[in-house]
């Protein structure tokens, strides 16, 4: 499981999905971030206009990829690597779909909802091999759709880049690609094994002397 996962895996998404497009060929119509006028029209609880796209914010985008995506998918509850993986393409395709490659993946029953019998066999696998599976099944998806001829390229890029990225996680855990800690150098605030074993010695030889040096 990775600690700060969320955080890791948002600027790649990011840099993914870009600012704003409204291409005649995406079936979404406007987005932003990756964010579709549905999305965030269902997020804020009335309808938008695609100005109202134009100016969605990053951290608002940011709110909705973890409560609509990263959460939906239990990415928390995945190990290191698998939770970007599955989190990308929850944003790129759907959390539904993302769930269903997973399962796949797994060789799960494909509901598309990751539960506990989805996490149990992926805490089970071998996450760089996992990652493999997943951007496999993904990438026959994509390869099956209409518009491949128009983003095909693009998409083949993406998943590339975030098997890649996702593999070098499960490899290093998320704190390789998270940013230092604000409050010091990131590192355990517990005594190194050597200052360990001298204070029990110093305790140990205390007892014996009754406390006399």
């Amino acid at each position: 499981m990775a600690r700060h996962g969320f955080e890791a895996a948002l600027p790649h998404v990011f840099r993914h999905e870009g600012g704003y497009a409204d291409h005649p060929r995406d079936p979404g119509g406007a987005t932003k971030y990756g964010i579709t006028g549905a999305t965030l029209s269902a997020w804020r609880g009335a309808r938008v206009t695609a100005t109202d796209v134009r100016r969605l914010t990053r951290a608002e985008a940011g709110a909705i990829y973890r409560a609509r995506y990263w959460d939906a998918i239990l990415a928390d509850d995945l190990p290191a690597g698998v939770d970007y993986c599955v989190f990308d393409a929850a944003v790129n395709s759907g959390p539904g779909r993302a769930a269903r490659w997973l399962q796949a993946a797994l060789r799960v029953p494909q509901d598309g909802i990751v539960g506990p019998v989805t996490l149990a066999a992926a805490a089970a696998t071998d996450a760089a091999r996992l990652i493999d599976d997943i951007c496999d099944v993904r990438l026959a998806f994509l390869r099956s759709l209409g518009t491949f001829a128009v983003f095909g390229r693009g998409w083949e890029r993406r998943v590339g880049e975030v098997r890649r990225a996702a593999r070098a996680m499960a490899r290093d855990g998320a704190a390789a690609t998270t940013p230092p800690d604000p409050r010091g150098d990131g590192r355990d605030s517990a005594p190194p094994a050597g200052g360990i074993w001298s204070m029990l010695a110093v305790l140990l030889r205390a007892i014996l002397t009754g406390g006399k040096r």
